[in-house]
């Protein structure tokens, strides 16, 4: 994810700024369990994490980018499935997002980012940014079905995805209510027999070049 919520040490991995990241992220992350996003602040993270305040501020900016960067960060253990069939990989992936969300304080996060999105412009960048670039990622199982002929030449593997995770976000942040195994199943099978019938083809602009719809 490409913003200014980025926290600056991610080019040292395994130096003394990643371990930093660690300590606040993680700290960020228990204060959500804690009290939810309406409490979370710099100064408790800080506490928590024994990073001193100054440094949150210069690296972070705000609590709005904490939570931008610890989606980033969790995000990143939810693999990409390839067990050689769409409905496998998007069967997988749905169980992975389900068990994602089954977590509190994931729910938390997500609410927090969206909220942040809605009040501070950088944070709506991020997370645009960290959706769009996990579309393009979990496309390329889309690619790998379109190659196999399990899906039309024209299918859009991030229509597709969007299709996937939609029913997640509508669960948590409308609906309200629990994210499950039951929700995940039936999410990848509607899926699967939509873009097989064509549900995700790519459009036309009015000059005849693709589109992608958004």
């Amino acid at each position: 994810m490409t913003t200014a919520h980025r926290a600056s040490g991610e080019a040292r991995p395994g130096g003394r700024t990643a371990r930093t990241r660690q300590a606040v992220l993680a700290a960020v992350f228990e204060e959500l369990g804690h009290g939810g996003p309406a409490a979370l602040s710099m100064e408790k993270v800080a506490q928590r994490s024994g990073v001193h305040l100054a440094t949150l501020y210069r690296r972070w900016r705000c609590a709005e980018g904490l939570v931008c960067d610890l989606l980033n960060w969790l995000s990143a253990d939810v693999p990409l499935p390839d067990t050689g069939t769409l409905p496998g990989d998007l069967r997988a992936l749905a169980r992975s997002i389900g068990t994602f969300y089954a977590d509190e304080r994931m729910r938390s996060l997500i609410e927090a980012v969206v909220s942040a999105a809605a009040r501070d412009p950088q944070a709506a960048t991020a997370l645009r940014d960290f959706f769009g670039e996990r579309l393009v990622l979990a496309g390329e199982m889309v690619v790998r079905a379109v190659e196999r002929g399990e899906l039309p030449p024209d299918t859009d593997p991030e229509k597709v995805m969007a299709a996937l995770g939609a029913p997640f976000y509508y669960r948590i942040l409308i609906a309200r209510g629990p994210v499950d195994t039951a929700l995940a199943e039936s999410t990848a099978t509607a899926v699967w027999v939509s873009a097989r019938a064509g549900a995700y083809r790519r459009t036309e602009s009015h000059n005849g070049a693709p589109h992608d719809g958004r």
